[in-house]
């Protein structure tokens, strides 16, 4: 039976994001501060570049768009970036923590388990007035 447009999905968006969030390590907006500057670890903003150009990024994050990341992290793919394999762990974040708890997801499928996600995202950096970076 083909699906109807308008019809319900199998799968919705949010049944994918809590599936996601019960697979990957969400850190709080306080212990990600403490991240930034730790040798262990990448900030990675996954979120769309005109987004970062209107509202800014967290200070010293890595920019990944959220379409490339997969590509970018696969050693054997040619868009490879070693700065995302370097050893670090990454921690990804998007808007509101739902881009990057698919992605992070994604990443621990292909066989990442350095990953985590910063929950509520970009919007709960700014919320609790931690730095913003133009």
């Amino acid at each position: 039976m083909t699906r109807q447009p308008g019809e319900p999905l199998r799968r919705s968006a949010a049944q994918l994001v809590e599936e996601a969030d019960l697979k990957v390590t969400a850190i709080a907006v306080e212990e990600a501060t403490t991240l930034l500057d730790h040798p262990d670890w990448l900030v990675v903003d996954i979120r769309d570049p005109r987004e970062i150009a209107k509202l800014g990024t967290i200070p010293g994050a890595f920019r990944a768009p959220r379409g490339m990341l997969e590509f970018w992290v696969d050693p054997l793919s040619p868009y490879y970036k070693p700065a995302l394999d370097d050893g670090r762990r990454l921690l990804l974040y998007c808007g509101s923590g739902w881009r990057s708890a698919l992605a992070a997801a994604a990443l621990q499928e292909m066989g990442r388990d350095d990953v985590a996600h910063l929950a509520g995202g970009f919007t709960a950096w700014q919320e609790a007035g931690y730095a913003v970076e133009q």
